[in-house]
Parts: C-alpha cells; sequence; structure tokens
C-alpha cells in the first residue's frame, strides 16, 4: 500500500497564507481588512481541494497538530473565573489532567480536560496529556463536587491514552479508569464531553462517560492508536495507513456509529489555523448540547445515559 503524503507537507500552502494573514493584523496598515478577507478565501480554496483526499491516517495528524488548542485554552476562552483543583487526596497531582470550577454562560460548571503542553518542558511535566491514577482520582474529586452542588461537568478529552508506567499500574491504573467509568455512569448532573484532539482508548473514557459527546472535526476517537493497532495486528509500522482506516476512527464514522453525538466544525485548515473559530464554534455546540439537559431530573439524566452506551455496538440484521 503507498504510504500518503504526511499531513505537515500537505498543509504548507494553508500554513503560509496563514503567516501572511498573521503578519498583516500585527502590521495593522489601511486596507489590512480587505487584504485579510481575500487570504481567508484563498486557505478556503486550498482546504476545499485538500480536505476530501484527507485519509484517516492523516487526520490522526491533524489531531496531534502541535499548534492545535489545548485544554487550557478552551477553558480561557469559554468560561471565566476557573479555578483550578490540585491533587486526588491519596497520591499527589497529576499535571496532565487540569480541572476545576468556573463560570459557563452565568453557571458554575465542573471543567477538567487532559492537556498536553505546549513547550517541551510542559510536555514533559504534563507527561503529553497521558494520565497516571492520581488524575483519573482528581477527577473523581470533581464529579463528587459537581454532585453535591448539582454543577455540570463539562470535560475536555485529548490523549493518546492513559499513562502506561509501571508506576501506574503500581497504583492501579485499571481501578481508576474503572472507577470513574462506574462514578460517571451513575453520576446525577448532566454530562458533556467534548473531544477536541486525540481520543485514545482508556485514557480517554476515563473522563468520557456523558450525556452528549461532541467530537470536534479533524479529531478522533479510538480504542487504540492506530501505530499500536499496526504493531499488534500486522506486526508492520507501515500499516498504520491500513490500521487506521479499519478503526473507522473519524467523526463522520463515530456519528454513523452512535459513537458521538455531534460534530464540531473546524474552521478550513484545522483548529490550529483559526483557533478563534474553534473556540466559537465549540461554545455553540456546548451551548446547544447543556440547553438540550436542562430540565431533566437526576433519574432522568442517569437512565438516559444508560440507555445511550447500551446501544453501542448493537447491530440489527434485517
Amino acid at each position: 500500500m503507498t504510504k500518503p503524503e504526511d499531513f505537515y507537507t500537505l498543509e504548507k500552502p494553508i500554513a503560509a497564507l496563514k503567516e501572511q494573514i498573521d503578519g498583516l493584523l500585527a502590521a495593522g496598515e489601511p486596507g489590512t481588512k480587505e487584504k485579510v478577507a481575500a487570504l481567508r478565501l484563498e486557505i478556503d480554496v486550498e482546504w476545499k481541494k485538500l480536505q476530501p483526499q484527507l485519509v484517516p491516517s492523516q487526520i490522526v495528524q491533524v489531531a496531534r497538530h502541535p499548534k492545535r488548542p489545548l485544554t487550557l485554552e478552551y477553558i480561557a476562552a469559554l468560561t471565566t473565573d476557573f479555578m483550578e483543583m490540585h491533587g486526588d487526596r491519596r497520591f499527589g497531582d497529576d499535571p496532565a489532567l487540569v480541572g476545576g470550577l468556573a463560570f459557563y454562560k452565568g453557571q458554575t460548571v465542573a471543567v477538567m480536560g487532559h492537556q498536553k503542553g505546549r513547550t517541551t518542558r510542559e510536555r514533559i511535566d504534563r507527561n503529553f496529556g497521558q494520565m497516571n491514577p492520581e488524575g483519573y482520582r482528581k477527577a473523581f474529586r470533581l464529579f463528587q463536587e459537581a454532585e453535591k452542588f448539582g454543577f455540570p461537568v463539562i470535560t475536555f478529552i485529548d490523549t493518546q491514552g492513559a499513562a502506561p508506567g509501571i508506576g501506574a499500574e503500581e497504583r492501579g491504573q485499571a481501578e481508576a479508569i474503572a472507577y470513574n467509568l462506574k462514578v460517571m455512569s451513575g453520576l446525577r448532573v448532566p454530562i458533556v464531553c467534548v473531544i477536541i484532539g486525540e481520543g485514545g482508548s482508556g485514557g480517554a473514557l476515563g473522563i468520557g462517560v456523558g450525556d452528549q459527546i461532541l467530537m470536534l472535526e479533524n479529531a478522533y476517537y479510538s480504542v487504540i492508536s492506530p501505530e499500536g493497532c499496526a504493531a499488534i495486528l500486522w506486526k508492520d509500522q507501515s500499516a498504520v495507513r491500513q490500521a487506521a482506516e479499519n478503526l473507522h476512527i473519524r467523526a463522520s464514522d463515530l456519528l454513523k456509529l452512535g459513537v458521538i453525538d455531534k460534530i464540531v466544525p473546524e474552521p478550513p485548515g484545522g483548529a490550529h489555523i483559526d483557533p478563534e473559530t474553534t473556540y466559537k464554534n465549540t461554545d455553540k455546540a456546548l451551548q446547544q448540547a447543556l440547553a438540550k439537559l436542562k430540565g431533566k431530573t437526576a433519574d432522568e439524566l442517569v437512565e438516559e445515559r444508560y440507555a445511550k452506551f447500551r446501544k453501542m455496538g448493537v447491530f440489527v440484521v434485517s
């Protein structure tokens, strides 16, 4: 099978146009508005040519783009007065998960998500967004607070998976994830989960059981990474493209399967090209999701959430 061209190579014309836009906006010279509008139109044209050609393995590269917006940036753009909580009250704090209380549209919410980090130093400190057991237990603390005071829960998912180290296993990684699945399944407040980048395996599911599952257009959601799947099933890293296609990781596939509830559109070129538009689109989808859940009793939320996840993986042959 022919290896697909790297997305970072394919996006160069779009990235160059975006750099021109940034330069014009920074200079602020006369006629900037018209020039920026013309360049944005060029980006639209380039993306319309490129997007239909993208294969799932290239979508994974978009989801992993180093300039893609991260959880803390979504929290800053969408909420106010964020007060971060630290520690799991058992072992320590896990910087791979950020979470706390904030105001969203005037309402207190419990908000949390994977944080990969932007610089090399921060990525190492945050373990590239791969949570240890204390991260899941920190999330559990927030779930408890939300249920106690009746706050909706918003989670942002962006991880290749849970931390795979020996220390994580020694401290009960599997139990921590499984316990969160149980707790979220029965949580008596609305839960909206947003897959903003990578949705990898149990690492994502540990904060991913929600009444509404939103997914950005160029994110991916999978039981395993394409690389991991290729290594296990084909014993060959050149089979990554084939693995990605067979895993059905794209938002459009997952919507058809009923795994997610809504696709959040991204600007031409991906979320990293125009973060502000991405935040606006996410904001709109979040408002709609919470509005659907408003007024439901705690019993209705739990029963409907249970039914939602029970339907997944059920196929009827006519």
